[in-house]
């Protein structure tokens, strides 16, 4: 355990440093690192610092730390249960992080994002960010982030009851953290708080006692070292319940109590379950005053919340019946078991319903009110059958969303390979013939001609090309700036080899864009530039043509090829009269358009192709052809 001890004495020191520091730039910096230091450990202390780092970044505003502002404090609302305002804050950390922050931020924001919308019971929002997780650190490996990335995709499933999937993820997310070559962050040991947590659910549902009080027993020792105490009530009372499942009262009793006294905790629904389960330990101990008590402090923290659990009602007042009974006051012990059967069928909860209504019936049995107990008994089995069916539809419906999910997931794999196979017949298509026997023809006149400088110098050119068709189409992505490059060496090939300088080519980036971080669809362009050649400029004497990347949006590219042929109708009669070729446009644009049909189911409609007729605005002719290809801006592949 010696990682999971904190360097009190550093963080004492920057308390110190805080207190005798005037500078506000100085203070900012100070506030932001102990904000990040006690929003695991204390959130009063964190909840101060950050309100003084609100007031400074209202003067002068700094937009790191305003992003560190936003994460910390919806770190905080979560732990406090305020969940909207987390999820508000989160939204305002992702929108500077995207702006301007670092690949590792971002991923590690998705992912406190997601554990917000899955509290939310936002679960196809969660899904969408850990998605994007997902592919980013396919790009930009990182094995801590990959294990929080785990941890909630565990969390998830989960919450989608697939208990099989949710303990692999969160072993493996666990395995993962223990594997890791640093010192543990406190921000790791609160991802081994969930992991274990989950784990502990899953084994108690499972009927694994044992297993389930030592994953919550781990929870509790790490918060108890670290000092993170935010929902340390929770975990005491989950051991507790393991304890009192376990019919250990002894042990039971003393994590009640723990729960009760934690003041950082501010769950009263912990405190509350923590009362009651107490006081049934002391009914069972037949200490009924102090029983009585326990259930009254229960009953008062539930009914301070503002939306009220009837099912916690429900429970007490049928503990209390039992009480009553036992002491052989029937008539309050009638009172309570009406309102406990009153409380559960409101809930709705047909389980506790049946469970109250089997008390009642052996009440009424030992008190030889056989009539009411044969009632009761047939009302416990009607909702005991309502409930039944009602766990069968909702089984049901829980199979039906997995299939529907795995049903996605596997039509998405589909598309890929289905895009993988276009890819490399576009390969197998996407150098037209002439050009290749073309380029090397005139390489081997350089030859013959004695000019073997000039000739070395076209080889290298065109080899380079070939190893770049080839390595690009091993890929899904590639930079911007490969892929400038890439069709450079395209056109300057063209341009010296088959048209004898005759095509003349620019191309223009715009300001906005970052060639060497912004990535497209491998493969999707080059077929337009060949076609336009081709089609377009094959049979004028000067061609001109332009390749031209803008920003259309955050998330497109628009990358325009231009050329100033005869157009399309022209091209045509030109294809019918056999005096250029038609068998390579069928072949390289076909696949090509076949490519973005299978890239738009994807990326949900994002991309798209425009051709545009140009003519001359005084004569009305042909002038040429412009195509528009909004591309998508996808992560670099690593």
């Amino acid at each position: 355990m010696s990682q999971v001890r904190t360097n009190t004495a550093a963080v004492r020191q920057l308390e110190d440093r805080l207190a005798n520091q005037k500078n506000k730039s100085q203070r900012l910096l100070l506030l932001d690192k102990l904000a990040e230091h006690f929003m695991f450990t204390n959130y009063k202390k964190a909840l101060n610092y950050l309100s003084e780092m609100k007031s400074i970044l209202n003067e002068s505003p700094n937009q790191d730390f305003l992003f560190n502002f936003h994460l910390y404090t919806a770190f905080i609302e979560n732990q406090l249960y305020n969940y909207h305002l987390a999820d508000i804050h989160l939204k305002k950390a992702i929108h500077i992080v995207e702006e301007r922050g670092e690949v590792h931020q971002q991923i590690d924001t998705y992912i406190d994002y997601a554990g917000i919308c899955i509290n939310l019971d936002q679960h196809q929002e969660a899904t969408l960010y850990l998605d994007k997780v997902a592919k980013l650190l396919e790009s930009f490996p990182n094995k801590r982030l990959e294990a929080r990335l785990v941890c909630r995709q565990g969390m998830l499933q989960l919450h989608y009851r697939d208990s099989e999937k949710a303990i692999s993820m969160l072993l493996e997310a666990d395995k993962i953290i223990d594997r890791l070559p640093v010192k543990l962050t406190l921000k790791d040991y609160y991802f081994r708080t969930i992991i274990h947590s989950g784990l502990g659910r899953i084994y108690q549902d499972n009927g694994q006692i044992n297993k389930s009080i030592n994953a919550y027993l781990r929870v509790v020792n790490w918060c108890e070292s670290l000092g993170m105490q935010t929902r340390l009530s929770w975990h005491y009372l989950n051991v507790g319940n393991g304890y009192t499942a376990n019919q250990d009262d002894f042990r039971a009793k003393k994590y009640f109590r723990k729960a009760i006294k934690i003041t950082d905790d501010i769950s009263q629904n912990a405190r509350a379950g923590a009362y009651a389960n107490l006081g049934y330990i002391y009914f069972k101990e037949e200490k009924y005053d102090e029983a009585l008590e326990l259930y009254d402090r229960a009953e008062y923290l539930y009914r301070e919340k503002p939306r009220r659990n009837l099912v916690n009602f429900s429970i007490i007042d049928c503990r209390r019946a039992q009480l009553y009974a036992k002491l052989g006051k029937n008539s309050k012990a009638q009172k309570y078991f009406v309102s406990a059967i009153e409380n559960g069928k409101q809930s709705k909860d047909d389980l506790q319903t049946a469970t109250v209504c089997q008390e009642v019936a052996s009440y009424h049995a030992s008190i030889d009110d056989y009539r009411n107990a044969y009632d009761f008994q047939v009302l416990h089995d009607h909702m005991l059958s309502r409930h039944n069916d009602t766990v069968r539809d909702r089984t049901r419906i829980e199979v039906e969303v997995k299939y529907e999910a795995e049903k996605k997931i596997h039509e998405a794999e589909v598309l890929r390979l289905e895009a993988d196979g276009l890819k490399l017949k576009a390969l197998r298509a996407q150098m037209n013939p002439h050009f290749l026997f073309n380029a090397l023809n005139s390489i081997q006149t350089f030859i013959t001609s004695d000019e073997s400088g000039i000739a070395a110098k076209y080889l290298a050119k065109f080899a380079l090309l070939m190893r770049q068709s080839l390595e690009y189409s091993d890929v899904e992505t590639i930079s911007l700036e490969k892929e400038i490059n890439f069709l450079e060496n395209y056109l300057y090939i063209n341009q010296k080899l088959r048209f004898q300088s005759k095509l003349n080519y620019t191309i223009q980036i715009h300001d906005d864009i970052e060639e060497d971080i912004m990535a497209i669809p491998t493969m999707i362009v080059q077929p337009y530039l060949e076609n336009a050649i081709e089609h377009g400029l094959r049979t004028v004497t000067e061609g001109q043509l332009k390749l031209e990347y803008s920003l259309h949006d955050e998330n497109t590219i628009l990358c325009v090829v231009q050329d100033n042929g005869v157009g399309r109708a022209k091209a045509a009669e030109l294809r019918e009269a056999d005096l250029i070729p038609n068998h390579h446009r069928s072949m390289g644009t076909s696949i090509t358009e076949q490519r973005l049909e299978i890239l738009n189911k994807i990326q949900n409609d994002r991309v798209k192709v425009n051709t545009i007729d140009l003519t001359d605005p005084e004569t009305g002719r042909a002038a040429g052809t412009r195509v528009e290809i909004f591309l998508p801006i996808e992560t670099i592949q690593a």
